[in-house]
C-alpha cells in the first residue's frame, strides 16, 4: 500500500492510495494527475475540480494501460460521492476532500505480437513478443519503429493502416497484429509557397538546403529545419510535405516562417569591489540585408573605478551570413576595436577577421578565420607596435542543460590562433583551452559539484616578442576570485612584470539550493603562470582564492554575490566582492 497526500489550499486534502503498485507508475500517474495540476495552479472550486476528477479516470486507465494492466479499479471520491456518479448539474460548488483509489488489477501477456512488413534494420521494442508483458506503450513503440524503418530508407507516405489489438480478460493475453502501408520510395522535391516573410524566398531554400533529387531522408527535413531555427531570423519554423507526391517521384514541401523581430538590444552589469564596474551592451538587427544576415554590435566599458586611467573600452561588430558554401557552412566578417589600461599594459589595437563557421552536430560548433590585427602597446618593457596576420580557429561542444545555471553536462571550448609576425618577431600561436563538468546530486537534484580545468600556452616567440594581450594573467572574476585582477604575472625584477607564456586555471564549486529562489556556494580557485610555454613547470608560480556566495535565481538566470579571499601565493590580501548574473561558471 502506498499513500501520497497534497495537503490543499481551498479544500482540506487531496490523496492518492496505490495498493502493490509500482512506484514509477505512482510517480507516472501523480505527474500527469489532472487534479494535481489543479491544485498547484489554485483551481480549487467545485467545477473545477470536478472537471480534473472526471478527467483523470482517463489519465489514470491509460498510464496503466500503458504498463501493460488491462483490468483497473479507479474510483475517485468527491466528498465521499464517486465522481462518474455525480450529475454534471449537482456538481458541488465547494470541496473538502478528494481521495483516489487505484488498484492496477491482472498483468496482461502477449500471445502474438506482430507488425507487417518489416524494413531492413528495423528494431523493434525488444519486450514486444510472446510472452512479455503487454505495454500499451511497447505496442506504439512498436508501430512507430515500423513506420519509422520505412520513412528512414525512403518511403515518406509509410503509415500504419491496420491494427488488430485484442485483449482477452479471460486468459490475460494480448494478441497484437499490426500492418503498415508503405506506399512509394521517393525523392526530394521543391520548397513551394514560401509564404509571407522579409526574408528573400531563394534565400530561404538556400538555407534550408533540401536535397532536390535525392532519395527521401527524415534526418535531411529535420536538418533544413534546424539551419533555419539557428539563423535566429525566425519565431517558427514549419516544414510540411505535400499530401500527394509528383509523377516524376518527388516529394514537394511548403515552407511556413514566422519572422522574428527585427531588431534586439541587451545590457548586462558586473561589479568587483576591486576591479570595480563593468557595462555591456549589445545591438542587433536580424535580416539586415533580407538573406536571413545578422549584423551584431557589443560594447563595453570595464574597470570603472575612481581611477581614472583604468578604464577599457571595446567595441565589436560583427555580420553573420547564411549558408556562404552550400547550407551547412555560414560566413561572417567581424571587427574588434580596443583601448585597454590594463595593471601590466596599455593597449590601442584594430583587429579584422573574415571566416566561416559550421555546426557540426547539435552540440558541436567550430569557426575558423583569416585575420589582421594591429596593436599598439606600452609596458614595462616600454612602447611596441605589432602587426599580425592571424589565422584563428575555435571549436565548442555543449552539453550543458542550462547556459546560464547548468546543474548537468559538460562545455569545451578550444581555441588556436596561429599567427605570422609582419614585422621582425617570430612566429607562433596561442592555444586556449576551457573545459566545465557540472554533477547534481541527491534524488531532488538540488546540489551540484561543478569543475573548470583552464590551460593556455603561446608557443614561437619568446615572452618578450609577444604582444601583451596574447600573454596570459591570473587573478579576479574570471581566473582566481579572492587575488587582484591581473596580479599574478612574470616578474622582471626591478619591479617590472609581464604576462607568461603558459596558463593553468582551476575553479570547484559546491552549490545548494536553499528554497525556491535561493542558494549558496563554496568555491575554491587556483591559477598559474608560466615563463615558458608548457604550464604547470617549475618556472611559473601558483596563486589561489576561495569563499562563499549567495544566488538568487531570476528570468534570465541566477544574480550572483560572491565574496572571497586568497588562500595561497602573495599576490593579495583582503577580501574581494563580486556581483554579476549568471554562475561564475
Amino acid at each position: 500500500m502506498s499513500l501520497a497526500a497534497f495537503p490543499a489550499s481551498a479544500f482540506e486534502t487531496l490523496s492518492f492510495a496505490f495498493p502493490d503498485l509500482d512506484q514509477d507508475i505512482q510517480d507516472k500517474i501523480t505527474a500527469y494527475s489532472a487534479l494535481v495540476k489543479t491544485k498547484t495552479d489554485g483551481k480549487t472550486e467545485g467545477p473545477d475540480v470536478m472537471a480534473a476528477a472526471l478527467s483523470d479516470y482517463g489519465i489514470i486507465v491509460e498510464t496503466l494501460y500503458g504498463s501493460g494492466y488491462y483490468g483497473p479499479e479507479v474510483s475517485i471520491r468527491i466528498d465521499g460521492r464517486e465522481a462518474a456518479d455525480i450529475p454534471l448539474l449537482s456538481t458541488p460548488q465547494q470541496v473538502n476532500r478528494v481521495d483516489v483509489l487505484v488498484r492496477h488489477g491482472p498483468s496482461f501477456k502477449f500471445s502474438k505480437a506482430e507488425v507487417t512488413p518489416l524494413a531492413p534494420g528495423t528494431d523493434l521494442p525488444e519486450d514486444f513478443r510472446a510472452g512479455q508483458r503487454a505495454r500499451a506503450d511497447t505496442i506504439s513503440g512498436a508501430a512507430q519503429a515500423a513506420v519509422d524503418g520505412w520513412r528512414n530508407i525512403g518511403y515518406p507516405k509509410a503509415d500504419l493502416t491496420r491494427e488488430d489489438i485484442t485483449a482477452n480478460h479471460e486468459t490475460r493475453r494480448v494478441s497484437a497484429e499490426m500492418g503498415v502501408t508503405t506506399g512509394p520510395r521517393l525523392r526530394f522535391g521543391r520548397i513551394l509557397n514560401v509564404g509571407k516573410s522579409n526574408v528573400r524566398g531563394a534565400a530561404l531554400r538556400r538555407i534550408a538546403g533540401l536535397p532536390t533529387g535525392e532519395i527521401y531522408d527524415p534526418q535531411q527535413v529535420k536538418d533544413a529545419v534546424d539551419r533555419l531555427t539557428r539563423t535566429g531570423t525566425f519565431a517558427t519554423v514549419t516544414l510540411r510535405e505535400k499530401d500527394q507526391p509528383n509523377a516524376d517521384g518527388t516529394l514537394d514541401y511548403t515552407l511556413d516562417v514566422v519572422d522574428s523581430k527585427p531588431r534586439r538590444i541587451g545590457a548586462g552589469a558586473e561589479i568587483s569591489s576591486l576591479e570595480g564596474l563593468s557595462l555591456t551592451g549589445y545591438w542587433l538587427h536580424r535580416n539586415i540585408l533580407g538573406g536571413a544576415e545578422r549584423l551584431r554590435f557589443d560594447a563595453s566599458i570595464t574597470d570603472i573605478t575612481d581611477q581614472p586611467d583604468t578604464l577599457d573600452y571595446t567595441l565589436t561588430g560583427r555580420l553573420d551570413v547564411p549558408a556562404v558554401i552550400g547550407p551547412e557552412t555560414n560566413g561572417y566578417f567581424e571587427t574588434e576595436l580596443q583601448h585597454l589600461q590594463e595593471p601590466n599594459y596599455d593597449l590601442d589595437s584594430i583587429e579584422l577577421t573574415l571566416g566561416i563557421t559550421r555546426q557540426l552536430t547539435e552540440y558541436l560548433y567550430t569557426e575558423i578565420g583569416v585575420g589582421y590585427l594591429y596593436s599598439e602597446t606600452k609596458d614595462d618593457l616600454g612602447d611596441r607596435t605589432f602587426e599580425l596576420l592571424t589565422l584563428p580557429m575555435k571549436a565548442e561542444y555543449d552539453r550543458r542543460d542550462n547556459e546560464f545555471d547548468p546543474r548537468h553536462g559538460f562545455y569545451i571550448l578550444t581555441e588556436a590562433t596561429p599567427f605570422m609576425n609582419l614585422r621582425d618577431d617570430p612566429n607562433g600561436a596561442r592555444l586556449y583551452g576551457d573545459f566545465r563538468g557540472y554533477l547534481a546530486l541527491g534524488a531532488r537534484e538540488r546540489s551540484v559539484l561543478a569543475g573548470r580545468v583552464m590551460l593556455g600556452s603561446v608557443v614561437g616567440p619568446d615572452i618578450d616578442q609577444t604582444p601583451p594581450d596574447y600573454l596570459f594573467y591570473s587573478g579576479g572574476a574570471g581566473t582566481v576570485r579572492g587575488q587582484p585582477y591581473q596580479s599574478l604575472a612574470i616578474d622582471l625584477g626591478n619591479g617590472d612584470s609581464i604576462g607568461g607564456r603558459s596558463f593553468a586555471g582551476l575553479s570547484a564549486e559546491f552549490r545548494q539550493d536553499i528554497g525556491e529562489s535561493l542558494g549558496a556556494v563554496l568555491f575554491y580557485d587556483a591559477g598559474y603562470i608560466g615563463r615558458d610555454s608548457t604550464p604547470g613547470g617549475d618556472d611559473g608560480e601558483w596563486h589561489a582564492g576561495a569563499g562563499l556566495g549567495v544566488r538568487y535565481k531570476t528570468g534570465i538566470g541566477p544574480l550572483r554575490f560572491d565574496v572571497a579571499m586568497p588562500a595561497g601565493g602573495d599576490t593579495g590580501e583582503g577580501v574581494q566582492i563580486y556581483l554579476g548574473i549568471g554562475q561564475a561558471f
